[in-house]
Parts: C-alpha cells; sequence; structure tokens
C-alpha cells in the first residue's frame, strides 16, 4: 500500500516565533492522525532550525520549501541540500509552480535539484501541474507528462522510493478555485500511468501522488476518496493547525 500523506506548504508566511506556535500546534493534534497518514510541513528556511527541534521524535517530517542545484560555494542566497538535512529537514518541495512561474525554474534545473536532493538524504516532493491556458487549451495532460518525463524519467526504480508527486493545478493555487474530484482523479491517474511506462505498474502504483490546488477541510474528504489521490500539498489550510490536522482526518 503506498503511503497517504498530507504535506503542508508554509510558502513565505509567519514570523519565526508564529511558525514556532504553529508547529507546536500541529505536533500536539498530530497524534489524532492515524498511523498510516503521513505528515510534513515546510516552513520557511529561517524557521527550520527551530521547528526541527519542535518535530523531533513526533510523527511530523520536515521539509524545505526549494533547495539549490549546487552543494556548495559563490552562491549568495542559496541554501544546499546537505544544509537542510544538517538542520533535521527529511524532504525539500521542488518545482513548485511559484518556482516555476516566478523564478524561472526549468525541468532541466529540477534534474539537478531532485539528483542533489537525493544525494543528501532528502525525500522529493515533486510538483507538476498546468497553467489556465493550458488548461484551457486542453493541453493539461500532455503539460504533466511533459514534466514527468523531462525530470522523473532521469531517475531511477530505487530512487522513486523516496519521491512523492505532487499535482498543482496552477489555476486552483490561492485562487479559492479547485478542480472537481473527477478533473483531479483524471489527471492523477494519467500521472500514474506515465509514471508506469517508465518504471513499470509496481513503482507506479508504490507512488504517492498528491493533489495540490486549494485542498481544504470542506473539500479534502471528496477529494482523498479518488483511487488515485493519496493526499494533498496544502498551501493555506496548512497555516491553521485545526484545518491542517482537519485534512489529514479525510481519508
Amino acid at each position: 500500500m503506498r503511503k497517504k500523506i498530507v504535506a503542508g506548504n508554509w510558502k513565505m508566511n509567519t514570523s519565526c516565533p508564529e511558525g514556532v506556535e504553529l508547529a507546536k500546534a500541529v505536533v500536539a493534534k498530530s497524534t489524532e492522525v492515524p498511523a498510516n497518514v503521513g505528515l510534513i510541513i515546510a516552513p520557511p528556511f529561517t524557521h527550520l532550525c527551530c521547528v526541527s527541534e519542535i518535530t523531533e521524535g513526533s510523527k511530523v517530517e520536515l521539509s524545505a520549501q526549494n533547495c539549490a542545484d549546487h552543494t556548495s560555494g559563490a552562491f549568495t542566497g542559496e541554501v544546499a541540500a546537505p544544509m537542510l538535512t544538517s538542520v533535521g529537514c527529511q524532504w525539500t518541495i521542488l518545482g513548485h509552480s511559484e518556482r516555476r512561474q516566478y523564478y524561472g525554474e526549468t525541468d532541466e534545473k529540477l534534474v539537478v535539484k531532485t539528483k542533489l536532493a537525493l544525494e543528501a538524504g532528502l525525500g522529493v516532493i515533486l510538483c507538476v501541474g498546468e497553467n489556465l491556458d493550458e488548461r484551457e487549451a486542453g493541453k493539461h495532460f500532455e503539460v504533466c507528462e511533459n514534466q514527468i518525463k523531462n525530470v522523473l524519467y532521469n531517475f531511477t526504480a530505487e530512487d522513486m522510493k523516496k519521491i512523492v508527486v505532487a499535482y498543482e493545478p496552477v489555476w486552483a493555487i490561492g485562487t479559492g478555485k479547485t478542480a472537481t474530484a473527477e478533473q483531479a482523479e483524471e489527471i492523477h491517474a494519467h500521472i500514474r500511468k506515465v509514471l508506469a511506462d517508465k518504471f513499470g505498474a509496481q513503482v507506479a502504483d508504490d507512488t504517492t501522488i498528491l493533489y495540490g490546488g486549494s485542498c481544504k477541510p470542506s473539500n479534502a474528504k471528496e477529494l482523498f476518496a479518488q483511487p488515485d489521490i493519496d493526499g494533498g500539498l496544502i498551501g493555506g489550510a496548512a497555516l491553521k493547525a485545526d484545518d491542517f490536522i482537519q485534512i489529514a482526518l479525510s481519508f
């Protein structure tokens, strides 16, 4: 059985003290969540050391929101994968649509980042998804397929054990719009097929695929009931511990 996961991407929100309090609340409530549902939180870089102390020994795992495409050197403002593991991170999010849109992150760069993250011992949550123009043009399957092929086809079946895919309909992030459960399932199933074409049915079936577009307590149960949706990459709702845990109880 592939793992169910609810991951919270805090984005550029909370001061460090606020983040500590949020992490404490999530950890305190995490005991309500069944053992077969994983919890991951991704605070800003500035919070990771403090939050790591809070999550240590709990079922809540710690993720960064990005990592550099180098391991060290003269790259002002960047944070390397080994630095993340040194402060207790177990995961990093890569290829989030905001990174692609605002910072020009390419599939080619994501291959390098994914490789370095895996080498450092991090699990990777790789984001894929189409924007509104691509959705309206009927290119959503093609866009997601190309992103999967361009990045993950460079890795092995063994590597895939440490990789989670997050499908983000970019048009549904922060807009309040949500893909219907049927729309989301359709593309999750397609992503799984694209993985099976390269790695075989078993690897594809074992890969956790998360939904990442305005998932909240009110719609999580319907989304998570779909056979190929294994959880969520949560944005705004992850900033409230009650909402985040409620989503994790929606399986």
